[in-house]
This record gives structure tokens, C-alpha cells and sequence, in this order.
């Protein structure tokens, strides 16, 4: 296998393994528990459900691999504070994060390595040009980090 095949399939590990910790924590919770605050006046479980799903969307487009499922999420969980406007109810942040996921995983499971190496949709051609780290790869690995990251806040919560 060559070196950026070996890179790209362990950058894809990470990603569906970080992902299944999350779908498996979120879809373990009942919905009063989705209230808990991560520390006292901090953001909820429920939102940091919403606001990583509103991420995931954008991704599929960034990667190329998908059309928006839930542009309605960024005003409530990117744009806005938790706190600051009606959030959506369980079920639909539930329905959006399955459905977003799904699409997400099925257009990760079907990049080729060289495509992981490609410029992202939201780089124009002289930008890429000049810095090729701006990458559909790079989109992966910040996007498992950011996800990792909220996960790690799930662990503060007193369950």
C-alpha cells in the first residue's frame, strides 16, 4: 500500500471510530439527560449534539460528497449561543445526526487517496495552488479533532 494510501485509511479509522463514540454516547442518552450542562453555565448535551451535527453537514459539502441536510441547525447551534434561541426537539436533532452521519460516512467511504489529497469545495483554485495542505484530508483531520474535542467535554458531565 502506498504511503498516502497508509495515511488516508488511518485518517478514515480515526474519523468512523471517533464517530461511533459519539453516535453511541448521544443515542445512549434520555432526553432529560440531554439537558445536563457540561459545567454550570456551559453548553448543553443536547446542543453540542446539534452544533456537531451542523458541522458534519457543512462537511459534506466542503468534501464534496453531499448536499446540506440541516442548514436550519447553524442559526441555532453555530451562530447562536446555547441559551439564546429555541433549540429543535430531540427527535429531530436525533433524525438530522443520523441522517447527516450517514450521508457523511457513505461520501468518506467512496474518496479515493488521491481525492483525500484534492482541494475542499470552499478553496478556489490559486489559494490551493499556493498552499495544497488545503486539502479534503485536512477538512478530516480538523473536523476529528473538533469532534474529539466535545466529546472529551461530554466526560465532564455528572450523569
Amino acid at each position: 500500500m502506498a504511503t498516502d494510501s497508509v495515511f488516508v485509511a488511518n485518517a478514515v479509522g480515526v474519523w468512523k471510530g471517533t464517530l461511533e463514540r459519539a453516535d453511541k454516547f448521544f443515542n445512549s442518552l434520555r432526553e432529560e439527560e440531554l439537558q445536563y450542562r457540561v459545567a454550570p453555565d456551559r453548553n448543553r448535551l443536547i446542543y453540542l449534539w446539534g452544533h456537531l451535527t451542523a458541522m458534519h453537514d457543512r462537511m459534506s459539502v466542503l468534501l464534496g460528497v453531499g448536499e446540506r441536510i440541516a442548514p436550519a441547525f447553524d442559526e441555532v447551534f453555530l451562530t447562536s449561543a446555547d441559551g439564546a434561541s429555541g433549540l429543535p426537539p430531540v427527535e429531530e436533532v436525533r433524525k438530522a445526526w443520523k441522517l447527516v452521519s450517514d450521508q457523511l460516512s457513505a461520501g468518506i467511504t467512496r474518496l479515493s487517496p488521491d481525492e483525500w489529497l484534492e482541494k475542499h469545495t470552499s478553496v478556489k483554485d490559486e489559494d490551493y495552488a499556493k498552499d495544497p495542505l488545503r486539502n479534503k484530508l485536512s477538512i478530516l483531520l480538523t473536523r476529528t479533532n473538533h469532534l474529539s474535542y466535545h466529546l472529551g467535554q461530554t466526560s465532564l458531565v455528572q450523569r
